[in-house]
């Protein structure tokens, strides 16, 4: 009798302990799923959805507030998603939102997210359609990885050429780093160019001054009809000279040694 006693009483503990089990596991999958609140439904669509699956969880603002419910294809280009979203944040939703496929977590399961709307004030209704953002797909990633991969390589390459010529002793920056008499040598040069620009910017500031001859001589209208009035009696007064007996000798020997001088160069040419 004590025997019968004892294992109704564990077969009754087993019982309510699996009936327990049951029902907790019920209100967590149904807590989930959203299967115990007041619900509203959300259509978006996608041309891939990257793996998303249904059960996956909906989010806004980081909070968990759906679940997705259905997957769809409508054509070879586009998918349809439906949700099951919290009736409680439904005046939080406008029905400028955005949809978009993401992962929780590094190597997590995929999460569906809504960006909430900016622009509108209009709340979102039961069995809207909302727009979609394109999901970031894995192979982009790694397509963008490997292109700065590559890209570093380049640049490690280019870095490795540069250093060599660095290192080369023929070439200037190293001798410019290594050798210091070129150093002093060119540092001598830069001093020099230095003081020549300062010497330079003195004559320009003295040519520019208005009681300097040169600045007259090209500012000065008076001054420079004078110059060509003294020139023109030059050229007169050896024209005159070249007239004259007494050194008209003069004047032909030198024309002939010009000349003569003229023609050997003219040989010394062909």
């Amino acid at each position: 009798m004590n025997q019968s006693s004892s294992y109704k009483w564990k077969l009754g503990m087993f019982t309510i302990v699996g009936l327990s089990l049951l029902f907790i596991t019920i209100y967590f999958i149904g807590k989930n799923k959203n299967m115990f609140g007041s619900t509203f439904g959300l259509t978006t669509q996608f041309r891939n959805v990257s793996g998303l699956k249904v059960g996956n969880n909906v989010r806004f603002s980081g909070i968990n507030i759906g679940t997705v419910d259905r997957i769809e294809f409508l054509s070879d280009s586009s998918v349809s998603v439906h949700l099951i979203i919290k009736e409680e944040v439904q005046k939080f939703l406008k029905t400028n939102a955005i949809a978009s496929i993401g992962s929780d977590g590094l190597m997590g399961d995929k999460v569906l997210t809504i960006s909430p709307g900016n622009s509108s004030n209009e709340i979102i209704k039961n069995n809207a359609t909302i727009a979609s953002a394109k999901a970031i797909e894995m192979e982009d990633i790694m397509k963008s990885v490997k292109m700065s991969v590559d890209n570093a390589v380049v640049i490690t390459d280019e870095l490795a050429k540069f250093t060599v010529n660095i290192n080369n002793k023929e070439g200037v920056l190293s001798k410019l780093i290594t050798d210091k008499t070129f150093a002093n040598a060119l540092t001598k040069t830069l001093t020099n160019l230095e003081s020549s620009s300062q010497e330079f910017s003195v004559f320009t500031k003295k040519m520019n001054s208005s009681k300097g001859v040169l600045s007259k001589l090209v500012t000065d209208e008076k001054l420079g009809n004078s110059v060509d009035s003294t020139i023109i009696d030059l050229k007169e007064t050896v024209k005159a000279a070249q007239s004259n007996f007494l050194l008209k000798g003069y004047f032909n020997k030198k024309k002939k040694a010009a000349d003569k001088k003229k023609k050997e160069l003219e040989k010394t040419i062909k």
